[in-house]
């Protein structure tokens, strides 16, 4: 196998996180805001589409674009469904906004969103007062049916961004007082992004409270780097045996920094320098070597920080030979596809040892070379972390559909391929 040669400097796409916030903000704002920088990935497009279905002004995405806002209660009755793609993000916060508005709005998705768990946003929004319809099932269709909502103090049981910021937002259009507790805390943009526009937001451990706002301001935002999109170079140069990369302008929020803080702990090579603070997040570029990686057990506190890099993480492990355990992680099973399945089943194709756990799994040292084609189940992040796997092993492993990770970061291949000497 030939040695894996790496080098030069990435400007991952913008966050996808933050880029959805910033669209649903601008709408719910008073006046023009102003954004640069978003990630233009189809599901952020779903999102922008959805809002403009509800009347908002966004208009074609691009790397510098300006947002009219119509203030907390703006938005109108759209004329027809409202269609979310494959974005999970996109459905569960904007029905929480609908939940706020005096409207009914049907959301619809493509096959593998209409799977996808949606009871888990119902459930609070309907004890805040707002009534739901589902057509089969606990996926889409569903039909929202806004109302005048009351507060809530709301434990989710679970650690999940999308719930607490449904009744974040829910609660912000309504203008009630709403608690949200959390079994950890999970990140928290939409938390840091309200503040910075003048939302009155309190944060206490796993305990975030909204109080009522009059209005919000416009949106000024240049959209970092997506740390979840660096986490894939950061493996490979990581794993590679000469070279090392640099990501710049990389968001740095502490609650999706846990891959970078996993892979040091394994004996990864990190780097950060340049540090500054950008729309309530913390930006810098980030250096990676090549590094010998030690055996890791993952799980408890770490993986509310770390859900979407967990196949990655998976991938890494086989890449280097060393062993891995991973539990706690059973919010994988309803992600775009029950990734713990999906990645087991994926790294035996290719020759790896890997095992399903209830709520993770288990990745050995494997016996010989990694070779085969693996189906990622139309899912971007499995068929980026399995491109890693392919790139760190010898360049053997084909990937059905390789398209599908257009959802995130449409330029990852042509990145892949330029930083590989």
């Amino acid at each position: 196998m030939a040695a894996l040669k790496v080098s030069g400097t990435i400007r991952v796409p913008g966050d996808k996180s933050i880029s959805h916030r910033a669209l649903i903000l601008a709408a719910l704002a008073n006046g023009e805001s102003h954004i640069r920088g978003i990630l233009e990935s189809e599901d952020v497009h779903s999102t922008a589409g959805v809002l403009r279905s509800l009347g908002a002004k966004i208009p074609k995405l691009s790397s510098e674009f300006v947002a009219s806002g119509s203030g907390l209660r703006g938005l109108t009755q759209p004329k027809g469904a409202l269609d979310c793609g494959n974005s999970g993000t996109t459905t569960r916060l904007m029905a929480g906004v609908v939940a706020a508005h005096p409207l009914s709005a049907r959301f619809v998705g493509d096959d593998s969103l209409s799977r996808r768990p949606m009871k888990r946003v119902a459930e609070p929004l309907s004890y805040m007062g707002a009534k739901f319809d589902f057509e089969r099932g606990d996926g889409l269709p569903m039909t929202v049916h806004g109302m005048d909502l009351r507060s809530v103090d709301w434990d989710t049981k679970a650690s999940s961004a999308q719930v607490k910021s449904a009744i974040l937002l829910a609660g912000l259009v309504a203008g009630v007082e709403v608690r949200v507790t959390e079994k950890s805390p999970s990140r928290d943009h939409t938390e840091r992004m309200l503040r910075s526009i003048g939302a009155d937001v309190e944060t206490d451990g796993n305990q975030v409270c909204l109080r009522p706002a009059s209005e919000l301001r416009p949106i000024d935002i240049e959209v970092p780097g997506d740390p979840s999109s660096a986490a894939f170079f950061v493996a490979l140069a990581a794993l590679a045996d000469e070279g090392g990369l640099v990501l710049s302008d990389v968001c740095l929020n502490p609650t999706r920094n846990g891959f970078f803080d996993v892979m040091t702990r394994m004996g990864a090579k990190i780097d950060v320098t340049s540090r500054r603070d950008s729309g309530g997040d913390v930006v810098g570029s980030v250096r990676v070597e090549r590094s010998k990686l030690e055996n890791a057990a993952v799980g408890g506190s770490d993986i509310g920080s770390i859900i979407d890099e967990l196949p990655l993480l998976a991938c890494v492990a086989a890449a280097a030979g060393i062993e891995l355990e991973i539990t706690g992680a059973e919010e994988l099973r309803v992600k775009e596809s029950d990734r713990i399945a999906a990645v087991v089943q994926n790294l035996r194709a290719v020759g790896a040892d890997a095992e399903e756990l209830p709520d993770g799994l288990r990745v050995r040292p494997s016996a010989g070379p990694l070779s085969g084609t693996i189906d990622p189940r139309s899912d971007h992040r499995i068929a980026m972390a399995f491109g890693i796997l392919s790139a760190a092993s010898g360049g053997n492993i084909q990937i059905n559909n390789p398209q599908c990770v257009g959802v995130s970061y449409p330029g990852f291949w042509n990145d892949l391929r330029r930083v590989i000497r």
